[in-house]
């Protein structure tokens, strides 16, 4: 009996290490709506972040911005300018936690150009700052030169008053004659501003400051029709856009009220929802689909906020998220497996009808699409170009029901027939053997069955991205089993995809990502 038991015991383990040795193995089908769109984003919805900070804020005993703040940003980079240019074009937003005590030295309003400096009473722990001119002009030839669209984002504590030490609220209604000077000195310059944005993060409860939703409202009122009169031509006229935080359904609600219809281009919303950069399980939620579906309800929230008070023009904008507040993870934002929860956000967000999501940061902190130092790009980035170059505005609603560790989206295809598709395995052990139903197809069997004359149809363009020696916290990212390096110019690399017969599923390796462009898919919501 005990020679029984143990003969059991050693054919399961063996079994269990074979299992473990080679892998699991699951078919999935991967249901698309195709008839109509569930949501549109923005032609570019992708977009990036700059942001103030000096070298010396600091987070966890490490300082990791470096000089990739605004004003110590070297835009004579090469890399830099590549990296941007490679999206033609990229949305970058100008703006972050201390954008509330930034002056601009422009006009009469803009005499004093005070530098940041370490001050312990001060918001975030900095005095105020300054944007002078000529770090504007090089700003903007910087932008103009890359073709960037640019929000910027501007002081919106100008005029108030923090009557209570021990509250956070600030009171009064916003100066814009510091904006107009600005503004004014743009126009003059002949510089291209895609939108302005009024405030940072002082919605609701705030973070080091907050201003009540009926005032705030008011004084977005007033940055409009500032807009209006110096812009005149509807054409050429910045979008506005506003509160720039944290989610907040009363206050979100009370401010949509006291701007009313016709006034902001584009509700933001900041989203960290992965917690502190220095939080031990980090690495946990960027893998767990359960956590990562947390989020979901905001997304929906805000979207059904703004459906209530009439369609926005621009609609939601995710203006800042950066995953791990406090400049991110350091072992975990800028590497392979951050691209779980980047581009699981970027699905998500897309479903609930927002137009853009804006990544903190492009450059600075550890989860910035470029290294701090070099700007030589970290995985994310490579994913954000992907998802620009390949996923179009229309998206379709995208569904599996084999396992929560294998997320699906799919768009029209940007620029060639058919649809987009992106494959997340957050799984560590299973490969997925993905086949793809057009629930549009009333005979679905002769759908994957079909032969056509169209050699480009047969064809299915796949993106596999996997990260180097199959090491998860790895910053080297491969397209299909090939390094992403710049060229010896120090240019972005060409992405070019692997042709596969359409006929055959879509193999989807544990710890990957895939793109897929499948070109004989016929979606009405696409035509």
């Amino acid at each position: 009996m005990c020679g029984k038991m143990k003969l059991r015991v050693a054919v399961f383990c063996v079994v269990v290490s074979w299992i473990l040795a080679v892998g699991l193995s699951e078919e999935v089908k991967v249901r698309v709506e195709s008839k109509t769109s569930i949501a549109k984003t923005d032609d570019n919805f992708i977009c990036a972040t700059l942001d103030w900070w000096p070298s010396n804020k600091c987070d966890y005993n490490q300082c990791p911005w470096g000089k990739a703040g605004i004003l110590n940003l070297d835009l004579k980079n090469k890399i830099l300018s590549n990296a941007i240019k490679a999206f033609d074009p990229l949305r970058i937003r100008v703006g972050g936690s201390l954008q509330d005590q930034v002056v601009y030295k422009a006009g009469r309003s803009g005499k004093k150009c005070p530098r940041f400096k370490k001050r312990k009473e001060g918001l975030f722990g900095f005095s105020l700052g300054c944007l002078p001119m000529k770090k504007w002009d090089n700003l903007n030839h910087f932008f103009n030169q890359t073709g960037a669209l640019v929000t910027f984002g501007l002081n919106a504590l100008v005029g108030r008053t923090k009557p209570n030490d021990d509250d956070s609220l600030w009171v009064g209604d916003w100066d814009g004659r510091n904006a107009r000077d600005l503004m004014e000195y743009t126009i003059s310059k002949g510089y291209k501003i895609d939108s302005y944005e009024l405030g940072n993060e002082l919605c609701g409860s705030g973070v080091s400051a907050r201003v009540e939703a009926a005032q705030y409202g008011k004084d977005v009122v007033a940055l409009k029709e500032l807009v209006k009169e110096l812009y005149p031509e509807a054409a050429t006229q910045p979008k506005v856009l506003a509160p720039a935080g944290f989610y907040d359904e009363e206050w979100f609600r009370d401010f949509l009220r006291a701007t009313g219809p016709g006034v902001v281009d584009g509700l933001t919303h900041h989203i960290y929802n992965l917690g502190a950069g220095v939080d031990s399980t980090l690495i946990d939620k960027v893998q767990d689909p359960y956590y990562l579906d947390q989020i979901a309800q905001t997304y929906k929230d805000v979207s059904k906020n703004i459906e209530g008070f009439g369609a926005l023009a621009g609609g939601a904008w995710v203006g800042e998220a950066g995953g791990a507040y406090n400049s991110g993870g350091k072992y975990v934002s800028h590497t392979f497996v951050d691209g779980f929860w980047y581009l699981d956000q970027l699905g998500m967000t897309s479903t609930f009808n927002h137009k853009v999501f804006c990544r903190q940061s492009l450059v600075g902190g550890n989860y910035a699409l470029l290294n701090t130092t070099t700007f030589i790009p970290n995985p994310d980035y490579y994913g954000a170009l992907l998802w620009h170059r390949l996923m179009g505005k229309s998206v379709l609603r995208t569904t599996q029901s084999s396992s929560p560790y294998l997320r699906v989206y799919s768009h029209c295809s940007k620029t060639k027939p058919g649809i987009a598709l992106l494959l997340i395995n957050m799984s560590n052990s299973t490969t997925f053997e993905v086949s793809v139903v057009n629930e549009f197809n009333l005979y679905p069997e002769k759908q994957m069955s079909r032969t056509t004359d169209n050699d480009q149809e047969d064809q299915r363009e796949e993106y596999h991205l996997t990260p180097k020696d199959g090491d998860i916290q790895s910053d080297v990212l491969l397209l299909n089993g090939t390094p992403l390096m710049l060229t010896e110019s120090e240019d972005i690399p060409a992405m070019n995809p692997e042709l596969v017969d359409a006929l055959q599923p879509i193999t989807v390796a544990p710890d990957s990502i895939v793109f897929a462009i499948l070109r004989g898919f016929n979606a009405p919501a696409c035509a």
